[in-house]
């Protein structure tokens, strides 16, 4: 199995190579034949990395310890849910999985485009066969998966236990594939950089793909926040850890990257900007890794026994330098006849919302990086905390808030008076009247009144157009009100998946401000059948109870929760011992609602006065964290459904390539996105 393995590795190494010398040399002479053979490779590489990766997969399940990743990360203890999710947690699996997404996505690209010429599309498969084959260079020669162990071990090291969670089964896959599908965009970006065919034809080639890793990034950082929330036992959710940060960037620059090639496909500018917005994204993507795998920061997410900082950083520069060059080389083609009317229209509103994305992805790119660069210059760490990111991000996530209300509504070329009047005065009011309530409520902070002001005016713009939408159906197809909203976003669900996305972010907005400014905490030890109080609830301490596997040991407080004196149940949070690696663990109780939740640390026992200590913490409203999450995601799944007319044209081109039609009168199906 060990060389079945190492043989599919080492041989899709050989096709990734293969596909980039066939697919650049088709392109320039022109043979099909050539390129169609590249796919094929494609293909085959796709199917071999996925061998590799059931071989691993086979040596957790099985217990393999001559292999020395299953050795390390693997026991015969651990349960199986957790044999398949050690898959990603150690350094090895994770890139064999970033390498088989890779594969996969560009086998995918490759069918999706078989018929399109050669104008994009072998640029883009090379692009894509190329990072796979430093990825495959990684995995065959600095750290295999499949390196052996003599003699092997009876058993395993053991997963590390902060893996041991339901939610890593999700949130490395996710945040994976949001980075690694980041890659599709960034390989059209460079097709047309070097094809020069600069239109917006890469830009609706990949769109879906873009609100795919738009979608997964989303996600990823969702779940990671949800893991962090329950696995580590500290009553947060996000500390602006730098492996946090690495994983936040790509989504900022995909966000902005979303929103700004509208502007482009309607008004034919922004083209450099897009163009650099997509190279950053994938930059940053590999920023992410090299944070990750490097150990030159400490995180509970990093690799820190790593040696693979010194070869991602390489990769990045090249990757930097390559791009720019390309990018400099065409600016000449890539200046746009239309400009800027006014600064007050929907073009400048969307300018205005990719630069605080921009400014929010850059401070955090400083402020993860200056430790580094004041240890490299000075010999001395200086940590950055989460202060300085509150503190800078703070008025621009405001400044964005307030842009994603005033998009929608303004003009397109310049605004007028009249329109500004009659879009925004029942939204501002609106916003106006919930700010001056949540005051008159005995709301001070002045950043909580802004929040829910904006929020609320936000809301609005997104309720009057819906309203506006509805209405019109309405009038012109005579359509009752459920069957008019069903359509209304069937026949225009970009842009209606993209409210809905917005009312996400406002949700999970109002979620992020409110735990942060209203949580209580309390810390207290208890004897049996001694109470706290937090809020209106109570908390009565029964005594605690153990049990034990081969695997752990656990011991758990049991607590009588009521409120207002009426029981509502019990709440066991415990303390965990994982016997392999002689390591403790939190395992948190919760009682989550829409207003608040209750979040329960059972901190420690003291064997000699029986006392336990318990953290007990109120957060409100972070429920509307996680639902803003799910509504977002709803958002970006309809926002990538074909609508209607783009499934006719689908089908037109369909039938016109049945009817005989070549390469070059199929030439408007090539455009069509995933």
């Amino acid at each position: 199995m060990v060389f079945i393995g190492s043989f599919a590795l080492a041989l899709a190494l050989v096709l990734a190579l293969y596909v980039v010398g066939a697919s650049l040399v088709g392109a320039r002479r022109r043979l099909p034949a050539l390129v169609d053979s590249a796919n094929h490779a494609l293909w085959a590489m796709a199917g071999m990395v996925g061998a590799a990766a059931g071989v691993l997969l086979t040596g957790l399940l099985t217990s393999d310890f001559s292999i020395k990743y299953v050795a390390e990360h693997s026991s015969t203890t651990l349960p199986t849910f957790y044999k398949v999710t050690a898959l990603w947690g150690g350094q090895g699996g994770s890139l064999l999985l970033w390498t088989f997404l890779l594969a996969v996505f560009a086998a995918v690209v490759a069918w999706q485009n078989r018929h399109t010429g050669l104008e994009l599309t072998p640029y883009a498969l090379m692009t894509l066969a190329l990072v796979a084959t430093f990825f495959l260079v990684m995995l065959n020669f600095i750290t295999p998966p499949f390196a052996r162990v003599f003699p092997h071990p009876a058993e395993g090291g053991d997963l590390n236990p902060l893996l041991q969670n339901y939610w890593m089964a999700i949130h490395p896959p996710s945040l994976y594939t949001g980075y690694v599908s980041t890659t599709v965009p960034f390989a059209f970006a460079v097709a047309a950089l070097i094809s020069g065919r600069l239109d917006d034809a890469w830009i609706r080639r990949t769109r879906r793909w873009a609100l795919f890793s738009w979608f997964f990034l989303s996600l990823g950082n969702l779940f990671g926040a949800r893991w962090a929330y329950e696995v580590l036992g500290w009553g947060g959710y996000w500390a602006w850890d730098p492996v946090e940060n690495a994983a936040f960037m790509p989504w900022l620059m995909m966000t902005a990257y979303l929103h700004s090639v509208m502007i482009q496909e309607r008004k034919d500018m922004l083209k450099v900007w897009n163009l650099a917005l997509i190279g950053l994204a994938f930059a940053l993507t590999l920023f992410g890794t090299f944070i990750t795998r490097s150990g030159v920061i400490s995180s509970v997410h990093s690799f820190t026994q790593s040696g693979l900082g010194p070869y991602f950083s390489g990769f990045l520069g090249l990757v930097v330098v390559s791009y720019s060059g390309l990018l400099l080389y065409r600016v000449g083609r890539l200046r746009s006849a239309a400009e800027l009317e006014s600064f007050v229209s929907r073009e400048a509103a969307f300018l205005f919302n990719n630069l605080v994305l921009v400014g929010i992805a850059f401070a955090i790119f400083w402020g993860t990086i200056f430790p580094i660069i004041s240890e490299a210059v000075r010999g001395v760490k200086i940590t950055v905390g989460p202060p300085f990111f509150n503190r800078v991000n703070a008025p621009l996530a405001l400044a964005l808030l307030f842009l994603m209300g005033v998009g929608p509504l303004i003009a397109w070329r310049r605004a007028t008076i009249r329109n500004l009047a009659l879009n925004f005065s029942l939204p501002a009011a609106l916003g106006a009247a919930v700010g001056g309530g949540a005051a008159l409520l005995g709301v001070t902070q002045w950043y909580v009144l802004a929040t829910l002001s904006l929020a609320a005016f936000v809301l609005a713009t997104v309720m009057l157009e819906f309203s506006r939408g509805v209405n019109a159906r309405r009038r012109t197809v005579n359509e009752a009100l459920p069957r008019a909203l069903s359509n209304l976003v069937a026949k225009n669900n970009r842009r209606y998946g993209g409210y809905i996305v917005h009312v996400g972010v406002v949700m999970a907005f109002v979620g992020i401000v409110a735990s942060s400014f209203f949580k209580v905490e309390v810390k207290r030890s208890l004897g049996p059948n001694q109470s706290l109080d937090i809020g209106d609830y109570q908390l009565k301490y029964l005594g605690v109870s153990a049990d034990e596997t081969f695997h752990l040991e656990r011991v758990n407080a049991r607590l009588e929760l009521s409120r207002a004196g009426r029981p509502l149940g019990m709440l066991e949070p415990g303390r965990l011992f994982y016997k392999l690696q002689q390591q403790p663990a939190t395992q948190i109780a919760l009682r989550s609602t829409p207003g608040a939740d209750l979040y329960v640390v059972f901190a420690g026992l003291d064997p000699k006065t029986g006392l336990a200590t318990f953290q007990v913490f109120l957060t409100p409203l972070v429920f509307w964290l996680w639902a803003g999450g799910v509504v977002m995601a709803l958002g970006t799944v309809i926002a990538m459904w074909p609508d209607v007319r783009e499934r006719e044209a689908i089908a037109r081109a369909w039938e016109r390539q049945a009817m005989g039609l070549g390469a070059g009168e199929s030439a408007g199906f090539e455009g069509e996105p995933f």
